[in-house]
C-alpha cells in the first residue's frame, strides 16, 4: 500500500495537491507571492484576524496543517483571494505587506542608483565650486590657503622687518 502511493508520487509529483485542493490552492498561493505555505498562514491569519499568530498557536497550526491536512478557514479564503488578485493582475508580489515576516526583505528604490549619482555630483561641483569660489576671491592676497590667513603685505613687511635677537 504504501510503495503504491510511493509510485503515483513518482509518476505523477504534484498528485497531492490536486487531491487536497485547500492544501493546493494555499500552495498556490504561496508559490505566488513567493513565500513558505506556513508563511502564507501567517499572512492568512494577520490579514483575518489583523494581529499576528500568537506564539501559541504556531505549533497547533503547524500539526494541523502539515500533518492532519487540515486548512482553517480564513487560510482558505486568504489564498483564493490571492489567487483571484493574481489572475486580475493586482499582486504586487514585491509589495511589503506580503513579506512582513521575511527576516532579509530588502525594497529597492526606484532609480535609486541615479538619485545617488546625482547627489553625488552635486556635492562634489559644491565642494570644487567652494574652493574656487574662495581662491578667486582671495584674488592673490593671501598667501596660504590654510589658516592663519596672512596677506601678502604681512608676509612682506614681516621679511623687511629686522629681527631682534637676544
Amino acid at each position: 500500500m504504501m510503495l503504491n502511493g510511493l509510485f503515483k508520487t513518482l509518476i505523477k509529483p504534484d498528485r497531492e495537491e490536486h487531491e487536497q485542493s485547500d492544501r493546493g490552492e494555499v500552495a498556490k498561493a504561496a508559490n505566488i507571492l513567493q513565500v513558505g505555505e506556513f508563511q502564507l498562514l501567517q499572512l492568512a491569519y494577520y490579514d483575518w484576524f489583523d494581529e499576528d499568530l500568537p506564539e501559541p498557536m504556531v505549533d497547533q497550526l503547524f500539526r494541523e496543517y502539515m500533518l492532519k491536512d487540515q486548512v482553517p478557514h480564513w487560510a482558505r479564503y486568504y489564498a483564493r483571494k490571492v489567487i483571484e488578485g493574481e489572475k486580475r493582475g493586482l499582486v504586487d508580489i514585491n509589495h511589503a505587506s506580503f513579506h512582513r515576516y521575511d527576516a532579509e526583505y530588502i525594497t529597492h528604490v526606484p532609480k535609486g542608483l541615479r538619485r545617488f549619482s546625482q547627489a553625488a555630483l552635486f556635492l562634489v561641483l559644491f565642494v570644487v565650486g567652494g574652493m574656487l569660489f574662495s581662491h578667486f576671491a582671495a584674488s592673490g592676497r593671501a598667501s596660504s590657503v590654510l589658516p592663519p590667513y596672512f596677506d601678502r603685505a604681512t608676509v612682506d613687511s614681516a621679511e623687511s622687518a629686522p629681527n631682534p635677537t637676544p
